[in-house]
């Protein structure tokens, strides 16, 4: 029999099984079987992970260092992963099926960058001082608030874990992470590095597990913990606030999606297909942000439908490890199962797929849907897959309600030539997110987060500042000589 790859928990600075020395298998999508034996946590190693941080939290140097220092080790840190970049995009790509071309380049990179953006953030952030009060000196100071539960989704595993600790490691805090249970091993990993960059012992610590009734409910619900940042389902994001207002504990999430691209006669409508087709498809649609509800105006409709379906039809399906391979498989058998679902209801519910469906294995192939009404659930529900639906419209104040009609509010795309159209309509959608004649461009200083069902609060640049810091005000009495 084949050995698995062994994952442990990371706590106080070295790897540890779970105290039960119970596992869980980490399966690769592609072929469908386990390729490595992950800790499965519990309530006692959450515990033990929680303990570290507070401890190092409480009485180690992290917090205590200068700026400067914390923000060199995390400088330090984002030089580490592209050195390391191979290994961790190989980990994501046999956790979660996305290809490998995009792991080891788009994604190392972008989490290098999310560790080096914080960090000099954090270096150059500024307190005010607030004078007029006579005889008195006002000024502010932002501290550390504590120990962060950072619980990241599969989606994009090393992206997302470094989206959550760079900011809460940058602002001085300690953190727990609980990586998704589908994609667990480049969270060990990272922490391995991190200890290598230089980060004392408990400052960052990673508990496997599932989360309801396993390491994430415990995690949330851990009276030791002072801040909750979550991406992942609504639902989850539902249980999670319930857990943490027993504690009074601040939550920022980033919750679902059901984003709209809308598509006028008079965008270029060559560049706006393949934008929207990107938004659709990329990462096999397991994107919160995708763009699912292709809107176009009525004169060019069946133009876009036939570009977008050639467009579809040519993207290429195989093993992520593959360097030609665009679409990989869908992340786990419960996902495939769900988008799966979503298609043969919405075809008993009328919808007609132009291409794609499901393939052998846990592949989707990219699907165009039509003859899809707002009430049908394709239209409604968060599948998080390659799924769009397309829909005519005549009028920017129809396109816009459309948009809009829906219990979600993270994401939007706008294509259109015309610049007070552009302006017009992304002022009047409802959604966290607007690009406008393109697609997933991030400037990290920007707010990020979503509307409704997508969310709570934001995150990035100074946003992520005021959640994972405490502000305090300071005045002192200036006016005696004393």
């Amino acid at each position: 029999m084949t050995r698995l790859e062994p994952i442990d928990h990371f706590i106080d600075g070295v790897t540890t099984p779970s105290a039960d020395g119970a596992t869980m298998p980490s399966v690769d999508p592609t072929t469908r079987r386990p390729w490595a034996e992950v800790a499965l946590g519990a309530e006692q190693d959450v515990d033990r992970a929680v303990e570290a941080a507070r401890s190092a939290f409480d009485h180690g140097p992290w917090p205590r260092m200068t700026q400067q220092e914390r923000s060199a080790l995390l400088r330090r840190l984002s030089e580490v992963l592209p050195a390391n970049a191979a290994e961790l995009g190989m980990l994501d790509t046999v956790d979660m099926g996305r290809p490998f071309s995009l792991t080891r380049t788009n994604d190392v990179q972008r989490s290098a960058a999310n560790l080096r953006f914080f960090a000099d953030h954090a270096a150059m952030a500024a307190d005010d001082s607030l004078p007029g009060q006579p005889g008195h000196h006002v000024y502010t100071r932002h501290e550390p608030a504590g120990v962060v539960a950072a619980i990241s989704p599969w989606n994009f595993p090393l992206m997302q874990e470094t989206w959550k600790i760079a900011p809460a490691l940058a602002y001085g805090n300690t953190v727990v992470l609980k990586p998704a249970e589908q994609s667990p091993a480049s969270a060990t990993r990272l922490a391995q590095l991190a200890v290598e960059a230089g980060l004392p012992p408990g400052v960052l610590n990673v508990v496997h597990g599932v989360g309801p009734e396993g390491a994430g409910q415990a995690l949330a619900a851990h009276p030791g913990v002072d801040l909750i940042t979550f991406t992942g389902e609504t639902r989850t994001g539902e249980a999670i606030m319930r857990e943490a207002a027993a504690g009074v504990r601040a939550v920022s999430f980033e919750l679902g999606g059901k984003g709209a691209s809308l598509i006028f006669e008079d965008a270029d409508i060559e560049r706006a297909v393949a934008v929207a087709a990107d938004a659709a498809f990329a990462n096999a649609g397991q994107i919160c942000l995708a763009g699912t509800r292709i809107l176009v105006q009525r004169t060019v409709y069946d133009q876009v439908v036939e570009r977008l379906v050639k467009t579809a039809g040519q993207l290429r399906l195989g093993d992520p490890r593959e360097p030609a391979t665009e679409v990989g498989p869908l992340s786990s058998a419960e996902h495939h199962a769900k988008v799966t679902a979503h298609l043969r209801r919405a075809a008993e519910d009328g919808a007609v797929a132009l291409t794609g469906g499901a393939r052998d294995g846990w592949w989707v192939a990219p699907t165009v849907l039509v003859d899809t009404t707002p009430e049908m659930r394709i239209t409604q529900e968060e599948v998080f897959g390659p799924v769009v639906t397309i829909h005519p419209f005549d009028t920017e104040d129809e396109a816009v309600a459309a948009a809009n009609a829906t219990r979600y509010g993270l994401s939007a795309m706008v294509f259109t030539s015309r610049l007070s159209r552009a302006h017009r309509v992304a002022g009047r959608l409802r959604a966290g997110n607007v690009w406008v004649n393109c697609f997933w461009v991030r400037d990290l200083r920007s707010p990020f987060g979503g509307y409704g069902h997508s969310g709570v609060g934001r995150e990035g640049g100074r946003y992520s500042r005021e959640f994972f810091t405490e502000a305090k005000t300071v005045v002192m009495n200036v006016a005696d000589n004393s």
